[in-house]
């Protein structure tokens, strides 16, 4: 087992791309929608990507437990002593998957003390991979191009801000107040982890998520965002961390790339 995270990254590249494959399988097809307990939609391409990702990391790393997203967890008395495992969200974006818009990824995470170390966000739709690992920097690689060093923008006061956020969940009054705060802007509707991506790439200002999401939806885009220069943190400005609480859901959440600008004003 080896757990250099330069050395595994190439190989976690290759396992995402590999369940983009199965994903762009099925997406191809009259594929069927299901719905989990909590009346998300889930695919065959979900569980097929989920496959492909999860015997992918037990063969690559056999004594660094998984969490996915389609996989049962489990209780956090058990995950709590895992100082080290990885985080996948096999498809991300599954509502963007169902309306056949491309905007949906595949996410995959290392995760070492509650901070997310090594993160890869492949998007099959357009052949886009974006990547990083702690202390390496971030990179942005479509398809056979050779990758590109990725950088989150610095705020330019006489520049209209750059908002992305949710296409598929309206998260009410208070995305409303903190665009009021924001003052014009422009906003960019975007699925999945693509959003903090943008960032990352410095085509967004910020990403601010008031909706559910889970710690698999996250984890490898904040590496990366992180590695670009940018932040991902809660709403007290602190960074996300991973499996240190008895709940798999994330607090409210911003993604900025200027950490030296004033963010605070925008939550008062």
């Amino acid at each position: 087992m080896t757990t250099d995270r330069t050395a595994l990254l190439d190989q976690v590249i290759s396992l995402a791309i590999s369940a983009g494959e199965k994903i762009l399988a099925v997406y191809a097809t009259d594929f069927r929608v299901h719905h989990k307990h909590d009346h998300s939609p889930v695919t065959e391409a979900d569980r097929l990507s989920d496959e492909v990702i999860v015997a992918g990391l037990k063969l690559l790393t056999p004594g660094i437990p998984t969490l996915s997203e389609e996989t049962e967890a489990p209780l956090f008395n058990v995950r709590a002593p895992w100082k080290t495992l990885w985080l996948v969200d096999p498809l991300d974006g599954t509502r963007e998957f169902v309306k056949r818009n491309g905007e949906f990824t595949v996410n995959i995470a290392l995760i070492e003390d509650g901070d997310p170390v090594l993160g890869v966000v492949y998007a099959p739709m357009t052949s886009t991979c974006y990547y990083g690992t702690r202390g390496h920097g971030a990179f942005k690689k479509v398809g056979s191009a050779a990758p590109v060093a990725i950088h989150a923008k610095r705020y330019q006061p006489d520049a209209q801000m750059i908002v992305t956020g949710s296409r598929s969940h309206n998260t009410g009054d208070e995305l409303r107040r903190l665009l009021t705060q924001i003052g014009p802007h422009k906003y960019l509707p975007m699925g999945s982890a693509l959003k903090s991506c943008l960032v990352a790439e410095g085509k967004a200002d910020i990403y601010p998520r008031f909706g559910p999401t889970c710690e698999w939806d996250t984890a490898a885009a904040q590496c990366i965002v992180e590695e670009a220069g940018g932040q991902f943190t809660d709403m007290q400005l602190q960074p996300l961390r991973y499996n240190v609480r008895d709940t798999l859901l994330n607090p409210h959440f911003l993604v900025f790339g200027d950490p030296n600008y004033d963010w605070r004003r925008l939550l008062a």
